[in-house]
């Protein structure tokens, strides 16, 4: 026989070609319900649990590979932004050297990440997948031995269905041979029909022998092993999130730490030049209900708060009266025009009879204190005069015990007028939001005692016009962010 190359035969060529067309005549038989299947359901139910596991297994391998190039990318990422810290960190401000090691490990936590990742999750991920691929191999040549087998065993079954009929053909012979042999040939003729058929049949036998055979081996060991593989998924997927759940969880705990590490840094750059931070807004008070010992925030020109040790609220003498020897006392807005010069007080230092009212502010009067009056005739004095005079208390600018002087168009108990330089963020309920411009019509609190140093009660121009309302309006707000009007 012709060899048609390394271990291929012209006759194992024709005998594969042989077993296919066989296998492709009894599924078409099979399919048109000529001939039967042997059927084991038991089976059928391991080949679908199997063909599920697999595509689970290819989906979660994939999904690993996309989680594994976002950790890449996040690399880069996070590589990218530590640089840009690196180039903005000037060489003279304090850590840049600390700034530095925490970018280099930084880049040395994401590498470790990714390669662990690849050695305990995606190469394990590998190996249980690789199993598949000869087991499905398997599946499908037991397949096509149960083909085989089944037409093994429908063609001894054919001829033994035959063995009647040519048992009649050998006793009544009808060919034309046979009658025309001699008496002595037919007996020959007979005999070699009998061994043909006896032939056929031990040869139809020995092959379903064989092919039942190969079928079961097969069967056997797919039937132990694919219940074993379909249990064991349970235990690799525990193993491999559990991996990727303690992978992440050390990589957090680490970059956290560097994290905390950068943010000590740039504080302590915050705190060596905090003269050039921006302002920090006033922050609401979580514990208290009112605000006490409350300090309004700096305007963000920088304008220093009023301290209450250096200036009474709402009441300061003219720096000019001060300082002019023998000047008088300015006149209270609300005195009589016939009030005593300073320059005639008595001597012995008795105090003047205090003021009748006084106003909150130079603002609320409505224009500057008149100048002092002076004796023409009498000649000014080498020292000033020491002169005490006595303000009453006062509330938000406004005398205790007197009451305020109400206007039709104003809200109750209007005092002045404020206008807002800046904007203010409100960051309490009962606080009120200013825009740069915003006119505020200042009121008295309610409570003077919820009143703190440095803040007033107020509602805004626009709104009070035109709503008339105050419940929902009004608020508090920093006396420094604005600068009275009227």
């Amino acid at each position: 026989m012709a060899e048609m190359g390394k271990g291929v035969t012209a006759g194992k060529i024709a005998s594969n070609m042989q077993k296919k067309l066989t296998r492709a005549q009894e599924k078409v038989l099979q399919k048109l319900g000529k001939a039967d299947e042997t059927k084991d359901e038991q089976f059928e139910q391991c080949v679908q649990n199997f063909n599920k596991q697999l595509t689970e297994g290819s989906k979660l391998q994939k999904d690993l590979r996309t989680y594994l190039a976002s950790v890449k990318a996040m690399h880069e990422a996070s590589k990218k932004l530590t640089e840009c810290l690196q180039e903005v960190y000037e060489p003279e401000w304090p850590g840049r050297d600390d700034t530095n090691k925490i970018a280099e490990n930084n880049d040395l936590l994401w590498v470790d990440f990714h390669q662990k990742l690849v050695d305990q999750a995606l190469l394990t991920m590998d190996t249980y997948l690789g199993q598949f691929p000869d087991i499905k191999s398997r599946i499908a040549k037991r397949g096509r031995k149960l083909v085989d087998y089944d037409s093994a065993r429908h063609h001894f079954e054919s001829l033994q269905t035959a063995k009647k009929k040519d048992e009649t053909k050998i006793a009544k012979p009808v060919s034309l041979l046979e009658k025309a042999a001699p008496q002595w040939c037919q007996g020959k003729l007979q005999a070699h029909l009998v061994a043909q058929t006896n032939l056929l049949r031990n040869q139809a036998e020995e092959e379903l022998v064989k092919a039942q055979k190969v079928f079961e081996e097969m069967n056997l060991d797919l039937q132990e092993e694919l219940p074993s593989l379909w249990n064991s998924r349970v235990g690799f997927y525990v193993n491999t999130f559990q991996s990727i759940a303690g992978l992440e969880e050390n990589f957090h705990k680490e970059m956290s730490k560097l994290n905390q590490n950068l943010n000590d840094v740039l504080m302590n750059l915050d705190k060596q030049y905090s003269s050039n931070a921006f302002p920090i807004k006033a922050q609401p008070s979580d514990s208290a209900p009112a605000k006490a010992n409350k300090s309004p925030s700096p305007p963000p020109d920088g304008t220093p708060i009023t301290s209450p040790e250096i200036k009474t609220v709402n009441h300061e003498l003219e720096p000019s009266s001060l300082e002019t020897p023998g000047a008088g006392i300015p006149k209270s807005p609300s005195q009589p025009a016939e009030t005593a010069p300073a320059s005639a007080e008595p001597a012995g230092n008795e105090a003047p009879p205090a003021s009748a009212e006084a106003s909150g502010t130079e603002a609320a009067a409505g224009a500057e204190a008149p100048k002092p009056e002076t004796d023409s005739g009498s000649a000014p004095s080498s020292l000033p005069a020491v002169v005490v005079e006595t303000f009453p208390a006062t509330v938000n600018g406004t005398e205790e015990g007197s009451a305020p002087s109400e206007r039709a168009d104003m809200p109750p108990g209007f005092l002045f007028k404020v206008q807002a330089m800046h904007d203010y963020v409100a960051t309490d309920s009962d606080e009120l939001p200013l825009k740069a411009g915003d006119v505020v019509l200042v009121i008295p609190f309610d409570n003077p005692d919820e009143q703190d140093e440095g803040w007033l009660m107020g509602v805004k121009e626009a709104d009070w016009l035109q709503h008339k309302e105050l419940d929902q309006s009004r608020g508090v707000f920093p006396e420094n962010f604005t600068e009275r009007v009227q």
